[in-house]
């Protein structure tokens, strides 16, 4: 027996195997961490992109659109805005307009004259905007407050997720 534990030609101690073998799964855990975390940040950076297009080409569409168009087509009518915006707006009217670009997502439009004087907010009625999740996009429009006078403005829509995972 003394010679069986006194010999040290072959003898590898099992304390280094353990350590080794716990340090190449620790590795392989923090490199899986660091490339899932980077496959959520890229999938999460990619959907926002989605529906930031998303929401640019509705805003194009509503800058367009007969339903607010002025006395000339690049233009906004101030009289329009107020009919959807206030709180006397027509519900049925408002579904129409909101309908009319894109009926299954949750959006609201905000129109602004440059100088922040004016203000209208169009959103759709009886539905709830959770702020989980928002985009917005916005373009530059042309308001016809009356006949003699037009002002720049924009025109702002977000659109409203209840998670960006959905």
């Amino acid at each position: 027996m003394y010679c069986f534990i006194n010999d040290d030609r072959a003898i590898l101690e099992p304390q280094n195997d353990i350590f080794a073998t716990a340090l190449l799964v620790l590795g392989f855990v923090i490199f899986a961490c660091v490339v899932s975390k980077t496959y959520i940040a890229h999938q999460d950076s990619s959907f926002a992109l989605e529906n930031y297009e998303q929401a640019s080409l509705i805003a194009q569409g509503i800058a367009h659109s007969q339903m607010l168009q002025g006395s000339r087509q690049d233009l906004i009518s101030a009289e329009k805005l107020d009919g959807l915006s206030g709180p006397q707006a027509d519900p049925q009217i408002l579904s129409l307009f909101f309908d009319s670009f894109s009926p299954n997502v949750n959006f609201q439009v905000d129109i602004s004259t440059e100088n922040g004087e004016y203000t209208w907010q169009i959103r759709k009625p009886a539905s709830s905007y959770s702020h989980v999740g928002q985009i917005a996009a916005s373009v530059p429009v042309t308001l016809e407050l009356n006949p003699m006078k037009q002002v720049p403005g924009t025109l702002t829509v977000k659109l409203f997720k209840s998670s960006w995972d959905s």
